[in-house]
């Protein structure tokens, strides 16, 4: 009877330890929630508070199977239970304090919003971390002890801390990256090579208008040439046309004449025989 009360109390012991951070966490993810402006950060955030509050009732519900009481910050107090037990309220009282005052502090640091919320996550990932090792230590002392019910319990949590885990891995770069876009200017960026390449990207755009401006401008130059050509020669065209139409004309007019002139003077010898 001995063994099975040590072997549950060191049961129920580090299941009061992860416990406890999930109450601790409850009060800071709340906090973080109300400073966070990103939709989808925000999203992941309420989706794990209800993990953590889910956590920790069904902790609470695995200790009180095994014959404890869940606490908010178990502290092994010696001596009579009802002293122990009152030091243990009054040390839980204080972690729920403590938790309160860490997410109000939250709330100022940092030089921007952006800033904030890089400082939440980092902070958020340092949690889950320690989660992840609390459900490690759960299930690897359950397996131990033969307790499948709680190793399961843990390993469940573990998997949920380790996605949020993941989650935070991928935010904490894009949030870094939108400190950078906020709070420095965009000259100082990159060393300036960014704005040396833009000035540079510019130049040889302006160059490249100005070529292309040349270009359509001597085309049309040459299209305009070409035009004048083409009506220079149609107008030779037509003038020669014209000159070799008068000329016909004229030359017509001086056969018709000298072809009457002559039927005249036939007509005036015939008239003298007679």
């Amino acid at each position: 009877m001995a063994e099975l009360q040590e072997r549950n109390a060191k049961l129920i012991q580090y299941l009061n330890e992860a416990y406890a951070k999930e109450k601790e966490l409850e009060t800071a993810l709340q906090a973080h929630i109300q400073m966070t402006s990103r939709d989808a950060y925000k999203k992941r955030l309420k989706d794990h508070l209800r993990e953590t509050k889910a956590q920790a009732k069904g902790l609470q519900r695995r200790i009180k199977q095994l014959g404890g009481k869940a606490e908010a910050n178990p502290v092994p107090v010696p001596g009579p239970d009802v002293v122990a037990e009152a030091a243990g309220a009054v040390a839980a009282a204080a972690n729920t304090a403590v938790s309160a005052a860490k997410g109000s502090l939250h709330a100022v640091r940092g030089t921007s919003e952006q800033e904030k919320m890089l400082k939440n996550a980092k902070t958020e990932y340092s949690n889950e971390a320690e989660e992840i090792a609390n459900y490690n230590a759960i299930e690897t002392l359950a397996e131990a002890l033969g307790d499948k019910e709680t190793a399961k319990l843990a390993r469940d949590y573990r998997r949920q801390e380790e996605r949020m885990s993941k989650f935070l891995e991928k935010t904490i770069p894009q949030l870094t990256k939108e400190v950078v876009k906020a709070e420095i200017p965009a000259s100082q960026r990159n060393g300036g090579r960014r704005t040396r390449k833009s000035s540079s990207s510019r130049s040889r755009a302006a160059s490249s208008r100005s070529s292309a401006s040349r270009s359509s401008a001597s085309s049309a130059k040459g299209k305009t040439s070409a035009a004048a050509k083409r009506t220079t020669r149609a107008s030779a065209s037509k003038a020669a046309s014209a000159r070799k139409s008068g000329s016909s004309a004229a030359s017509s007019r001086s056969g018709r004449a000298s072809s009457s002139a002559r039927s005249r003077s036939t007509a005036k010898r015939s008239g003298s025989k007679s």
